[in-house]
């Protein structure tokens, strides 16, 4: 056993409870000295139960001395994203508006955790409703990042990278409409994975159709990837989609042959999406490495023109459903970039909506023209390395300002655009020290065969396995620019 239990994967982690090595309750005390040593530090859990948790850690090593068949997660433990509801457990998506909500039930990702045997322990940070790609609120302040604790740890996703890369857990669940699984993966050296629609079901009163945002896994390892996938896919009936994928799929092998893979690479989408220049030759470097593997790597990219439209109005009507109520109610309380975003949404006319669909169609077709070429789409999964975290968003890119909050989120938002699974894998550091991620999509419904080349990838790499040291606070975050 490592010093810290927190080093183990969820794989590992949960063969040593299985194997009564350790005990749920020794995982869990492990779990919560590790955020009573890093949260002064970073802030990304924002709501702790630790007696609700001793008591489902007990529960667990009960059912481990029972010789009972034991699940896959037993006794794992795990704060979740804070947009993600839990029962009896507050749940506030970052919001003054939320900061007393407990909710009833479960939301689906999290009830499926807490059937694989999760020890649930508390809530993680997140921007206000998961709006944007940094982790900040009014309720609980700023998380920020463990490599480098006065800049952004990314988000919406932020909190739970921060808690993975800190080694206060082995995996988590997020959530992605533009990047917030990736983006935080990237500034924070973990894996983040955005399944393919509806893979991991979202059931939804407003609209159970919608098909932007997922819900997902991050973790150090590919492995854990497809371990967390593998008690959280499979569908619901709430969930009205004809396709998903079985969960079995994702405990089928991992290994994969890159021999004769064709891989296309793009700086900048083929529509001058703007990205700093180190992590542009530091990813281009790193390609060698699928190319020793004795994959086919080439400048190629699907035609994403009409990308940004397709984005930009689907985000904007899904906000404009999903939380123009509340923005009614509580308004005053709610930062401006949601404000903007829902009446963003309240302002597409019926031909926008009829220009947004038909630009879908014309991507998905150019999608599959690459996908008729091409197995792998590589990319930069962000476009700036990590950023002051007393900032709410990077005011330039490479030089180019920023009109909107998302402008510097492209790099993912064009790619949520495409529907495909979308897979953040660490690719090392910039000279600075600070993690680089590379993002790899491939086709509808190909997740596994995805993190199989992301494990391909990682196995030659071993980025992840950097950790980061925290051990003073930064100095405190108050100011909110642009």
């Amino acid at each position: 056993m490592p010093d810290t239990l927190g080093e183990l994967s969820a794989v590992e982690l949960s063969a040593a409870i299985r194997d009564k090595k350790v005990s749920a309750r020794e995982a869990l005390a492990d779990h919560l000295e590790r955020i009573s040593e890093v949260n002064p530090v970073i802030n990304a859990v924002v709501t702790l139960d630790p007696d609700g948790a001793q008591a489902l850690a007990h529960d667990a090593d009960q059912l481990t001395a029972s010789g009972a068949e034991l699940p896959p997660l037993h006794g794992v433990p795990m704060t979740h994203k804070d947009t993600n509801n839990t029962a009896g457990m507050r749940t506030t998506q970052g919001s003054l508006a939320l900061r007393d909500f407990v909710p009833d039930a479960d939301d689906l990702i999290v009830a499926r955790l807490k059937a694989a045997g999760v020890v649930s322990t508390g809530k993680s940070n997140v921007p206000e409703f998961g709006a944007g790609s940094h982790t900040f609120n009014d309720l609980f302040g700023t998380t920020t990042n463990p490599y480098a604790p006065a800049l952004s740890a990314g988000g919406s996703s932020g909190g739970v990278a921060a808690v993975v890369a800190s080694r206060v857990q082995s995996l988590g669940d997020g959530s992605d409409m533009g990047g917030s699984l990736r983006i935080p993966a990237s500034f924070c050296n973990v894996v983040g994975f955005r399944p393919s629609t509806a893979v991991i079901p979202m059931p939804s009163c407003v609209n159970a159709y919608a098909w932007l945002g997922r819900t997902g896994p991050m973790a150090r390892s590919v492995e854990d990837i497809a371990l967390f996938m593998s008690v959280t896919a499979g569908k619901d009936p709430r969930v009205p989609h004809p396709t998903g994928l079985d969960p079995e799929v994702f405990r089928s092998s991992l290994e994969t042959d890159m021999r004769g893979v064709r891989i296309g690479w793009s700086r900048d989408f083929g529509i001058g999406v703007p990205v700093e220049a180190e992590i542009l030759d530091h990813l281009e470097r790193q390609l060698a490495i699928f190319e020793d593997l004795g994959a086919i790597v080439e400048e190629a990219t699907p035609d994403f023109s009409e990308a940004d439209l397709v984005f930009g109005n689907t985000r904007a009507m899904d906000f404009a459903a999903g939380l123009g109520p509340i923005l009614e109610r509580a308004g005053e309380v709610i930062k401006p970039e949601v404000h903007w975003n829902v009446n963003k949404g309240f302002a597409l006319t019926a031909r926008d909506l009829i220009e947004t669909a038909a630009a879908r169609t014309r991507l998905e077709l150019s999608v599959q023209e690459f996908f008729s070429r091409y197995d792998l789409f590589a990319s930069p999964c962000a476009q700036v390395l990590p950023f002051d975290a007393t900032l709410r968003y990077p005011a330039q890119v490479a030089g180019v300002p920023s009109e909107t909050y998302l402008d510097w989120m492209r790099s993912a938002c064009l790619l949520s655009a495409t529907g495909l699974p979308v897979l953040s894998v660490p690719a090392g550091f910039s000279s600075g020290g600070l993690p680089i991620g590379l993002q790899l999509a491939s086709n509808h419904y190909t997740d596994m065969q995805l993190l199989r080349y992301g494990r391909a990838f990682e196995q030659q790499t071993g980025y992840a396995a950097v950790a980061p040291v925290v051990t003073s606070a930064p100095a405190p975050l108050t100011t909110m620019s642009a």
